[in-house]
Formats: C-alpha cells, structure tokens, sequence
C-alpha cells in the first residue's frame, strides 16, 4: 500500500513511517515545506521506499494517515478536500492543550478531531487510530516491539478493518474495532491522561486491552 503521512516530518508521522516502511509499505512523508519533507525522508531511505512531498503531494497516496498538530487539523483538510476524496483517511490527531497542572482535552465543537475530518471530508472514509502509540517508541529502531493495542473507530467496516490490518505493521500491536466515529473524543482526551502516566512515571505507556483472543 502507498501511505502519505501528512505532518509527516513531526514525531508522530516519523514515527508511524519508520514502522510503515519497515513492514514493506510505500510512504510519503507530508509536509509544509518539500524541502523539509526531503530531508527527513533520506534519512529513513534505508528502511524502504520512503519519499518526502509537500502536504498536498502526500495526500495523492492510496490512504493517507493525518498526524499534523490540532491547531493545523481544519484549515488542511478543507483545503485537501478534493485530493482526498475517495480514499480512507486515518486521523491521529489528539486535541489537546497543556497549562500548569499538565495536559488536559480540548473541546471540539464536531465532538472530536477525527469527527472534525469527516466534516470537512465528505467524499472521504474517516476513521480514528494510532492516538496512544508512543511517537518515541515508534521510532526507535532499537525497538522491535511494542506491545500494546490499537482502538480503531469508523463507520464503514471494510475500512477498519484496513486500518486495523495496518496496525499490524508496529511488531506486537493489535488493530481492535472500538465503535463508531461518534465514540472518537473519549479515545483522543485520554492521551492527556497517558501523558500523565507516562510524565509520573518517567514511561511510554500505551493501552492493551484484555479478554481479547
């Protein structure tokens, strides 16, 4: 599969890449700036065929993972709207705003970030996954597994069980269907709450999910 990754050149995106790319699939890595994404892009040419573009660029690929900063979430995508028509369209983003006492969710007006997408991609299928992956784990090559789950949330079936089937490229993780989209602004606040694990107890700490075969 050909992945574009836009915000592709932030820990996240970079992260999502290195495992991407490994697993054998093609990655764009998005980015404001071609320059930018060309750079960081080089330096992940080893793991396979990883190439850097512009934002618009990565969002020609087969599927595309969003994994830019929430302050940058609706401008973006009402602008590719048109590129992303047609395709399933991953959000990642997790609204969130930090102050003195630490990390906490921010309200979204649609319900939540992934939500927000399918607003303003109405041609697209949106569904919600990779939020409580560690970026720093991710891209690790020290790594090579990460145990931990992936909660997977949409309203078409046969895309998530694509994005689910996706998970499997991060060695130890497991795609699970979590509910429909409407359930995405629980999943996306809790990464405040495991930033504030992972802050206390000086961890990368995930979410696995038991009783499951």
């Amino acid at each position: 599969m050909r992945i574009g990754i836009l915000g592709g050149t932030g820990p996240q995106g970079r992260g999502l890449a290195r495992r991407f790319a490994t697993a054998g699939h093609a990655v764009v890595l998005g980015s404001r700036s071609a320059e930018r994404a060309h750079e960081v892009a080089a330096a992940y040419a080893d793991l396979g065929d990883v190439t850097g573009d512009t934002n618009a660029g990565a969002a020609a690929a087969e599927l595309v993972v969003v994994t830019v900063p929430y302050e940058g979430h609706a401008a973006l995508l009402a602008e590719l709207a048109g590129p992303l028509a047609g395709k399933i369209v991953v959000d990642c983003v997790n609204p969130l705003g930090f102050d003195g006492q630490g990390p906490y969710a921010l309200a979204v007006e649609a319900g939540s970030a992934a939500q927000e997408a399918q607003q303003l991609l109405p041609g697209s299928t949106v569904v919600a996954a990779f939020h409580h992956v560690s970026a720093v784990l991710l891209d690790d090559p020290a790594v090579d597994h990460l145990e931990g789950d992936v909660l997977v949330l949409g309203e078409d079936r046969d895309a998530v069980a694509t994005v689910c089937e996706l998970a499997t490229a991060i060695p130890g993780a497991r795609g699970i269907y979590a509910g429909r989209l409407r359930l995405a602004g629980q999943v996306e606040a809790f990464t405040a709450n495991l930033i504030a694990i992972n802050r206390r107890y000086k961890a990368h700490a995930g979410l696995h999910v038991t009783d499951l075969p």
